[in-house]
């Protein structure tokens, strides 16, 4: 539970001598949150990790700057999400494939040899119908199915429109679906 709001985390962030309780606090309030938003895109547990790290070291660097036009969450997720698309982007140079057909390959083969993925075959299902998504549409389906965020709240993360994430997600709901029965 969250006992200081944005406000009052970033007045005390400006003062050097709470600068590092700051931090700390934001790192154990969201931090397992947004390990799983980096999970669910990247697979991966190693690359979760990483880019979990890479995420919070940019928090920490910008949190100065962060004018409060959002929630420090949103700031954050959008912070992860960056941070994911931008790992997955140095990834598909390695691969020389189009950015989708490299990471749905990767995220595939990282899936079915995952040696955290403690899933039954149906979740392991469901997850490979996922990864068959085009990333953006992965992404708005991840963060409107499982985190069971408003698509409000999205829109500001991933700086696009209302309609074009509810027409992505209704696109990813379909392929899903379409998948599951196929398989």
């Amino acid at each position: 539970m969250n006992k200081y709001t944005d406000q009052e985390l970033l007045a005390m962030f400006i003062k050097p001598e709470k600068r590092n309780y700051v931090f700390n606090y934001i790192i154990n309030l969201y931090q397992e949150r947004i390990y799983w938003h980096i999970r669910k895109i990247l697979i991966s547990h190693e690359d979760a990790n990483d880019v979990t790290q890479n995420t919070f070291i940019k928090v920490f660097e910008n949190l100065s700057k962060f004018k409060g036009e959002s929630k420090i969450y949103t700031w954050i997720y959008k912070i992860a999400t960056n941070e994911s698309l931008s790992f997955l982007k140095k990834k598909k140079r390695y691969l020389f494939q189009t950015l989708n057909d490299a990471v749905s390959t990767s995220l595939l083969s990282n899936l079915k040899s995952e040696q955290y993925f403690d899933g039954n075959d149906a979740e392991k299902k469901l997850q490979e119908a996922i990864l068959i998504l085009p990333t953006k549409q992965r992404i708005a389906f991840n963060m409107k199915y499982f985190d069971n965020m408003k698509y409000e709240q999205i829109s500001k993360i991933l700086g696009t429109s209302v309609g074009a994430l509810k027409a992505n997600y209704h696109h990813a709901k379909n392929k899903i679906q379409e998948f599951l029965k196929e398989n």
